[in-house]
């Protein structure tokens, strides 16, 4: 399996995380990255290639052109602002005020294009989007052309980023663009299967009305777990897009018998859509440790899982999103991959 990955992931370091009403070292840094490369190279993943430039026609199709701009101009606007610190946004257009006009003030605009105020914006934050993006995208290349599989190493994450937010340590929706590129690929029917902890709702929120990309989360009940405003079982897609969508949130302490049929239902789900092709949003933080999650998946569960995914028979592209039990996260995604590769394989011979 080919991975992915760019070195200008460290370009994004935020110093803060608002968390419990203080400042704390962010849980989405880039240690977790190192984790998961030693934890590939001790595994036999040798295949590692730097992406190709993101393709700039694609991003502006998928993402608002405001929202781009704001990305890639809101370090220097902060700046010029007088600001000292990072861009954290803390205004926001709130239930019966006016959300279809942009301040001019970057504080505002900050708030204006932010879905949550854990995730800062630094210097660097723009170029290492655009990075993790391309890793997506160039993975997504990589079995549109012909392979069975491929991992995109992407920092940051981006399943809670929507065409015109950032928020959940997301700018750009990089399991969007693979499916976006799969589809320009020749592949006329995407499934995206989100094992992440939290619910991936930018990734739920493009996808909403259309029927040739399917959408399936299991996750935290959103009652309990961020993002708490979507992620609802009765989200299940609108006009075109009416029943492409299938989410499965859970409870508390949800361990991996629960989870694994809930699993099961959404590979089933994928299976009646008739996918042509898979997007894994491949988040390992239902890890039984993870800081800032609530089921109870242990690390063996992960390679199981990853078994259950390679049974689909589908060209598939993995995207890191989510985990940060750090010193696990290397050993829980490579998990999720031999075990995907270990059925897959056998499945093509």
């Amino acid at each position: 399996m080919r991975v992915f990955f760019s070195e200008q992931h460290r370009l994004h370091f935020p110093q803060g995380e608002l968390s419990g009403g203080e400042l704390i070292t962010p849980y989405e840094r880039p240690s977790r990255v190192e984790y998961i490369l030693r934890r590939l190279t001790e595994r036999g993943f040798s295949d590692v290639e730097e992406p190709l430039p993101i393709d700039p026609v694609a991003l502006h199709a998928l993402c608002d052109a405001g929202y781009l701009r704001f990305l890639e101009t809101a370090w220097d606007a902060w700046i010029a602002a007088g600001h000292r610190g990072e861009v954290i946004a803390s205004s926001y257009p709130a239930r019966r005020m006016q959300t279809n006009r942009p301040p001019r003030d970057i504080e505002g605009l900050a708030g204006y294009y932010a879905l949550a105020s854990e995730t800062a914006i630094t210097q660097g934050t723009w170029e290492a989007a655009l990075s993790s993006a391309a890793c997506a995208q160039s993975a997504a290349n990589h079995v549109a052309d012909g392979a069975g599989s491929a991992f995109a190493l992407c920092r940051p994450p981006g399943h809670h980023a929507t065409a015109d937010m950032f928020g959940g340590y997301c700018f750009l929706n990089n399991a969007a663009l693979a499916a976006e590129r799969l589809r320009e690929g020749g592949a006329a029917r995407i499934a995206i299967l989100d094992i992440d902890f939290h619910h991936g709702n930018g990734t739920q929120d493009i996808f909403y009305g259309r029927g040739d990309v399917f959408f399936g989360s299991i996750h935290g009940a959103p009652e309990d777990a961020f993002p708490y405003y979507s992620g609802f079982a009765d989200e299940i897609g609108q006009g075109a897009g009416e029943g492409a969508t299938l989410n499965i949130p859970l409870p508390p302490r949800t361990g991996y018998p629960v989870w694994s049929e809930a699993l099961e239902t959404l590979l089933g789900g994928i299976h009646r859509f008739s996918a042509d092709a898979l997007i894994v949003s491949l988040g390992v933080d239902a890890f039984e440790e993870d800081p800032i999650s609530f089921f109870k998946l242990k690390s063996d569960d992960f390679k199981d899982a990853g078994r259950r995914i390679g049974k689909c028979k589908l060209p598939t592209v993995f995207c890191l999103e989510g985990g940060y039990a750090i010193e696990a996260i290397g050993i829980n995604t490579v998990n999720v991959l031999e075990g995907f590769l270990e059925t897959s394989q056998m499945a093509r011979t």
